[in-house]
């Protein structure tokens, strides 16, 4: 009986199965090495024919996405380390981690979820990764103006 009101599974060539789940469709990503969570809009019968597209090219759009994201995951460390090593704050419970430059943030940074979603009218792509040195917060990469060319903050 409670079958009745399950959403269908949904399968895209590229991206395999997405189930619905929470008003989104979910399924998986390569991103990088590693496959991550990944979230797209839709209706109750299908995930967004635009939102679809996009998720599509994501993995290969991803490697020029790299050196915008890690030279703003650094932008973040720099400040937080610095404030740690002066005992303005405090340090995360592992050890902070000795970054000497924006390419070194990787083995430090793991993307937990990419999700597809509008925005003022506009799909956004973003990126949360968690990163080793702020234990607290999830950080976000995003994309966005897809149909005028993409552009990353």
């Amino acid at each position: 009986m409670f079958g009745l009101f399950k959403s269908a599974s949904f399968a895209d060539p590229q991206l395999g199965e997405l189930h619905r789940s929470s008003g989104m469709w979910r399924g998986t990503l390569l991103l990088g090495e590693a496959r991550v969570p990944l979230i797209l809009s839709g209706s109750r019968t299908a995930p967004d024919p635009k939102a679809l597209n996009v998720a599509r090219s994501i993995s290969s759009d991803f490697p020029s996405w790299r050196s915008t994201i890690e030279r703003a995951l650094f932008e973040h460390y720099s400040p937080y380390a610095e404030a740690v090593t002066a005992g303005e704050a405090e340090p995360p419970e592992s050890r902070l981690p000795a970054i000497d430059g924006p390419a070194a943030v990787w083995p430090h940074t793991t993307a937990e979820l990419v999700q597809v979603t509008p925005l003022s009218g506009q799909l956004k792509v973003e990126i949360g990764y968690r990163v080793a040195w702020d234990e607290e917060y999830t950080l976000g990469a995003a994309a966005s103006q897809w149909a005028t060319g993409r552009t990353l903050r």
